[in-house]
């Protein structure tokens, strides 16, 4: 399927590169005349279409490349998913001591154990994820969205979502997703936010850790993300 879309691509670009390279190497025959225009138009031309195609080369990979991401996250099994969502969360409550109190309090955790998120040009996300009531799984969900903007390279990262209440875990069963900026309130637990965390201070329905090895990240949203479930065997 790589190969295939890879093809596909060159298909369609490689007449354009080919002509790039004929635009270039006719600037350099081309006998030069006073102040050496033909030659500098030619080549400052050849250059912009070359800057032109890699950019639009660039969104194709990219277009090419998250689907393929979403593909390979939702083979993983019912088990493997659960098991590495546990184990997600663990390693969330081990360097992170504030998880613990909202874990206690929560009425469920969905734990996404690994989200990739993609870089060249605009990033997308995607991975699956865990819904645990009282440590056993009660459903599956996949997170997908996108953030558009330059981002050079791609990250993975997990995401840990504390239910506080039955209304928050009926919404995301009602519904079949979860769109952030709609329906329940949500907090985003980063590096930047305050350090004192208590039971008389949880005033949001949902509560969002987002993390990786080293433990909490700074600067992440749900913003333009959707949550939606899924049934792996």
């Amino acid at each position: 399927m790589v190969r295939n879309n890879l093809h596909n691509i060159w298909y369609f670009f490689g007449p354009f590169c080919e002509l790039v390279n004929h635009a270039r190497a006719f600037g350099h025959s081309v006998r030069p005349v006073k102040h050496n225009i033909s030659h500098h138009y030619l080549e400052y031309a050849a250059m912009q279409i070359s800057h032109r195609l890699f950019a639009v080369a660039a969104v194709a990979m990219a277009v090419v490349a998250v689907p393929l991401t979403a593909t390979s996250a939702s083979a993983r099994s019912a088990a493997e998913i659960t098991a590495q969502g546990q184990q997600a969360l663990q390693s969330l409550e081990a360097r992170e001591p504030r998880s613990r109190l909202f874990a206690r309090h929560a009425r469920a955790v969905l734990v996404f154990p690994s989200i990739f998120k993609a870089g060249l040009v605009f990033g997308g996300e995607s991975g699956n994820g865990v819904l645990l009531i009282d440590g056993r799984p009660a459903g599956f969900y996949n997170l997908s969205g996108g953030s558009w903007g330059l981002q050079i390279g791609g990250e993975k990262f997990s995401y840990a979502l504390f239910l506080m209440n039955n209304a928050a875990l009926r919404h995301l069963r009602r519904s079949g997703n979860f769109d952030a900026g709609t329906g329940p309130s949500v907090a985003i637990i980063t590096t930047g936010a305050g350090a004192e965390a208590n039971s008389t201070t949880m005033t949001k329905d949902v509560y969002a850790f987002p993390f990786n090895e080293k433990g909490l990240m700074a600067d992440l949203t749900l913003q333009g993300t959707k949550i939606s479930a899924i049934h792996p065997r």
